[in-house]
């Protein structure tokens, strides 16, 4: 099982063909196994990461850290899952250290992301204080390296 999520972390269009061939299985296992890990929620999403400034759409991205109040009963789930049903909100975590959640948002421009933090976030109940942190350039995403710096060539040696 962790042999087939490791393969579909990697490449999520491989076929429970092409798994069962890497894996030496049969492909009905291979297929069974895969729609049991959808069904379980082991498996949440396919996904495609896009490099949205070549495909001409430019979006920003900001980590807002937010300091939260602890809510009886429910610590801070309840305010993770009400920011968590935004459509800009990309990611919601609990995080360690000086804050207590960390948001990544996306929006068309900086002043976009930032009234949405002004009048979205910072205003719910619960949230104490947001720190924003636009970013600038990814160099990683999803274990993917972004930078496209061109490949040295070999000069030819001729004898």
């Amino acid at each position: 099982m962790n042999e087939i999520l490791q393969i579909l972390s990697e490449n999520s269009k491989a076929t429970p063909a092409e798994i069962a061939a890497l894996l030496g299985q049969r492909e009905e296992v291979v297929a069974r196994e895969i729609k049991e890990l959808e069904d379980s929620g082991v498996i949440r999403k396919y996904m495609t990461l896009i490099d949205w400034e070549k495909a001409g759409e430019g979006y920003v991205y900001a980590v807002i850290e937010l300091k939260v109040a602890l809510q009886r009963n429910t610590g801070y789930d309840a305010v993770a899952e009400r920011i968590a049903r935004f459509s800009e909100v990309q990611s919601v975590r609990l995080i360690s250290g000086d804050h207590d959640l960390s948001v990544t948002v996306r929006g068309k421009s900086m002043r976009e992301v930032a009234f949405f933090v002004a009048e979205r976030i910072a205003i719910l109940e619960g949230v104490q204080s947001t720190c924003t942190h636009f970013i600038l350039k990814s160099y990683k995403e999803h274990g993917v390296n972004l930078t496209d710096r061109p490949k040295p060539k070999r000069l030819v040696i001729t004898a």
